[in-house]
């Protein structure tokens, strides 16, 4: 689910803001305003450093596994980091419009746009190396829906069968 905010437009599971929907409102109402403020505290992690960030579950040693994967395969270094359990990766959050304490999907925060579940595993894949981004494009014909399905199943499962470390890691 997207974060609505006027002048955003929402599809699927990422939101896309013009400059103008990014200043706060006073005229808004209360969801709305949050959103906006979220947007507005967060803006200062992009302006310096325009890169994405991709949030993850900091404990879970199969997120930990995957940002491994992405370093190991982003030579460029295109994407940042950062734990979802940081006080930066809930700021974030609700940046995206999820809960500061929603730990349950991958997020890829980008300057005006967020990502969720499998939109944001095939937008990270777009951004490292070779095959990846071909692999992306293949994979986006699959409806939302089941990759979504799928991204909840493992999600769901990932401290059973991957299990979790007892800190934090970024």
């Amino acid at each position: 689910m997207a974060l609505q905010l006027p002048g955003c437009v929402g599809r699927f599971n990422s939101i896309t803001c013009s400059p103008r929907a990014l200043k706060v409102n006073n005229t808004l109402s209360q969801p709305r305003s949050d959103g906006v403020k979220w947007v507005e505290a967060t803006s200062s992690f992009f302006d310096q450093d325009k890169r994405p960030i991709m949030l993850f579950d900091g404990v879970c040693n199969l997120c930990n596994g995957g940002v491994n994967f992405v370093r190991h395969n982003d030579r460029n270094k295109t994407i940042r980091y950062e734990a979802l359990q940081s006080e930066a990766g809930k700021m974030l959050l609700k940046r995206s419009g999820r809960a500061p304490d929603d730990i349950s999907s991958v997020v890829l925060v980008e300057n005006h746009r967020s990502y969720i579940k499998s939109e944001a595993v095939l937008k990270i894949m777009e951004y490292i190396d070779l095959p990846f981004p071909q692999l992306a494009f293949l994979l986006q014909f699959v409806p939302l829906f089941v990759r979504d399905f799928v991204y909840d199943n493992v999600a769901n499962n990932r401290y059973t069968v991957f299990g979790r470390s007892e800190s934090c890691e970024i």
